[in-house]
């Protein structure tokens, strides 16, 4: 386990070719890459060797979804966490979470992930959508991260998918309002 890892340290690995939840390994390698080198960009990774065999990634949210605006420069999104199946079991999941989350690194930040089904291993896995739901649930948690309501139409597009937040210690009440108003931007319809 290691991270936040550099660009230069990832462009010398391999990514397992089980890794595959989101995009080709290759596509996948250079997204990590890319990650890597966003001012805002943490890549925490578990490998075997020279060969990535788990990672997680943190950013700012795509400027195309509805959690980048408004721009909230302590608003950071855990866009992807993913195992290679052969590695599964071991928990390596909670590890890399809990490396991401050690010594106050992300205390002046609020972190979210948003859970669609359509990304999750079912097949892979043996699970049911609910029981892949309630893993990831309890995967989160591991980091206190919690269920947290919206009205943002991927999301509640399937009862399945979910957001989950983590809000550091030292983040500000007004960064709190703002994600709250983000979260909610339909009041209207109800």
């Amino acid at each position: 386990m290691e991270g936040p890892v550099e660009a230069a340290h990832l462009q010398e690995l391999h990514m397992h070719p089980g890794l595959k939840a989101f995009r080709r390994p290759d596509e996948q390698k250079e997204a990590l890459v890319e990650i890597a080198t966003l001012p805002e960009g943490r890549i925490i990774l578990a490998r075997d060797q020279n060969t990535i065999v788990g990672y997680v990634t943190f950013h700012y949210p795509d400027e195309m979804e509805t959690w980048s605006s408004p721009s909230m420069e302590d608003l950071i999104e855990l866009g992807a966490i993913e195992v290679a199946k052969d590695y599964r079991g071991a928990g390596l999941g909670k590890h890399l979470l809990r490396l991401a989350f050690s010594a106050g690194q992300l205390e002046n930040v609020i972190v979210f992930t948003t859970e669609y089904y359509w990304h999750w291993d079912l097949e892979g896995s043996g699970l049911s959508v609910w029981e892949y739901r309630r893993m990831m649930e309890a995967l989160m948690q591991t980091v206190d991260m919690v269920w947290y309501a919206t009205d943002d139409p991927e999301i509640c597009s399937h009862p399945a998918n979910c957001l989950m937040v983590r809000v550091g210690k030292e983040v500000p009440l007004s960064s709190v309002e703002q994600f709250d108003r983000v979260r909610f931007r339909r009041r209207f319809m109800y």
